[in-house]
């Protein structure tokens, strides 16, 4: 999909359709919509005098004009109460009229630059978000589909347009913003959709090398031999039941200053999760090959700041493996050490995230980083805690965890803090070892990342809990049935806050 950005006076533009926004209950007509109105002898305010359409939020009337005019369909897009609004809006209004357009089988739309917001939301802001709209909008994952018949048309065009020439530099500046984080997300979702059997862990090795060594990124994917003499434990010990041998893989962008520390993503890579011996039900298992969507996540994230070429020391870490039962399985009551000589008493081989983690935690401080964070589908808890409309995060900077908050915000991946106070340590106490991974069902978001604490070594760190965010069952404006790609542009936006960009 192409999207173009066309500043100037309306009248030699064209199209399939022109989408506008519009508050709820504000009248009269102002801007461009007032300017459109005219020639069209107020059919715009007659409909909306007579309630055919409020600007509530989400809501889509198709104005088919009667006189000649440029523009074949107008697509009315409401915004809803003023007052409530949130830049998100104009990411769903993006992807509200992509959807429409291609359930009319139209390859492409205008969309007029809402100019009816408050000053402190800037240009380049609203572009990327009309950009990230339209994009993840019009996204599919259609690759094993031999036939179709209720596939719609492709939508190939999406035009930004502005009345006001001197908005063209930074409306620009948004649209390359936004496709490069859309293009990173659609990344992310694609891994998360492939089926465990195509996306194993050394494919998703062999997918994130490809584009690592295409954007200049370092490389590496070490096999179970190099973790072994490393003295993984954790990992070894979950990948144990599977026929697929593990990978830790290694992407290294340093565009930074020498002397500068690295920021360090993390993400669990677990390329599908029985549950090991501690299976899980077989309803709705099937789901389990996203649990690699923390991985997707960072390694996605780090392709696209190395793209947007950001001044940056970036490090990002992903333990892979399956978690599978077989007679060569962890079992519950194993005993595992970690890479930093911790010993952890396994109680439930379906919590197995936090054992990879541990590895990768420890083995982030080598590189004595400014910041690490973690991103895992680690807990149901979670699920439980905050459903599927924000993510848990936990910490030991508070700097860090606003950071993020703030990331979280302007991106609309939305995250709520929980404490991590020492006395939830109590429920993960071991009778024979360090730790042990599992404190049951109570507090349990909160007491996996007590245990994932143990493995910090000193640095600032964040853990984003995304259970909950990482599939999407129901379709949403911008955000289509299946793997979301949460936390993607969480990440590159926080890269771009830290470096000022």
């Amino acid at each position: 999909m192409e999207v173009r950005v066309i500043s100037g006076r309306i009248e030699g533009l064209k199209d399939q359709a022109l989408a506008l926004t519009f508050f709820e209950e504000e009248a009269p007509l102002k801007g461009l919509a007032k300017e459109i109105d005219i020639p069209l002898a107020g059919a715009i305010s007659k409909l909306r005098k007579q309630g055919d359409f409020t600007g509530k939020s989400g809501q889509v009337v198709v104005f088919y004009p009667v006189q000649a005019f440029q523009f074949e369909r107008i697509f009315l897009i409401g915004l809803g109460k003023r007052d409530k609004f949130e830049l998100d809006y104009i990411r769903q209004s993006a992807g509200r009229a992509v959807l429409k357009a291609k359930e009319l089988r139209l390859p492409s739309l205008t969309f007029a630059y809402p100019d009816n917001l408050s000053a402190k939301y800037q240009p380049v802001d609203i572009s990327q978000a009309l950009t990230e709209g339209a994009f993840l909008g019009n996204y599919n994952f259609d690759l094993y589909k031999t036939a179709d018949p209720d596939k719609k048309v492709e939508f190939k065009s999406f035009t930004v347009y502005s009345p006001d020439a001197k908005r063209r530099v930074p409306l620009e500046k948004g649209k390359e913003w936004g496709e490069l984080t859309s293009w990173a997300s659609s990344i992310a979702r694609d891994w998360i959709n492939l089926p465990g059997n195509a996306l194993t862990p050394n494919k998703l090795a062999e997918e994130a090398k490809k584009l690592a060594l295409k954007y200049e990124v370092k490389f590496q994917a070490l096999t179970p031999t190099e973790i072994s003499k490393l003295k993984m434990g954790g990992l070894l010990g979950v990948s144990r039941g599977s026929s697929e041998p593990c990978r830790f893989l290694i992407l290294e962008y340093m565009r930074g200053r020498a002397k500068d520390a690295p920021i360090v993503f993390v993400g669990k890579g677990v390329t599908f999760d029985s549950g090991g011996i501690s299976i899980k039900p077989a309803e709705k298992m099937e789901e389990m090959k996203a649990d690699m969507s923390g991985a997707a996540a960072a390694i996605a994230a780090t392709l696209a700041v190395a793209r947007m070429r950001l001044p940056v020391n970036l490090v990002t870490l992903v333990p892979a493996t399956e978690n599978l039962p077989s007679g060569s399985s962890l079992k519950p009551g194993d005993l595992l050490t970690a890479l930093n000589g911790k010993t952890i008493e396994v109680i439930n081989t379906d919590a197995e995230g936090r054992l990879i983690l541990a590895d990768a935690l420890a083995y982030a401080g080598r590189y004595k980083p400014k910041a690490v964070i973690d991103l895992a589908t680690l807990t149901g808890s979670c699920i439980v805690a905050l459903g599927h409309n924000r993510a848990g995060l936990l910490g030991n900077d508070r700097g860090l965890l606003d950071r993020v908050k703030k990331a979280a915000e302007a991106t609309a991946e939305k995250v709520w803090e929980l404490p991590l106070d020492d006395e939830y340590k109590e429920q993960i106490k071991s009778n024979i070892a360090d730790v042990k991974n599992s404190g049951g069902r109570p507090a349990g978001t909160i007491t996996a990342a007590k245990f994932l604490e143990m493995f910090v070594d000193n640095y600032s760190w964040a853990h984003l809990d995304i259970a909950g965010m990482d599939l999407e069952f129901n379709g949403k404006p911008y955000i289509p049935k299946g793997g979301t790609g949460f936390g993607t542009r969480l990440l590159i936006q926080l890269i771009r806050d830290w470096v000022g960009r």
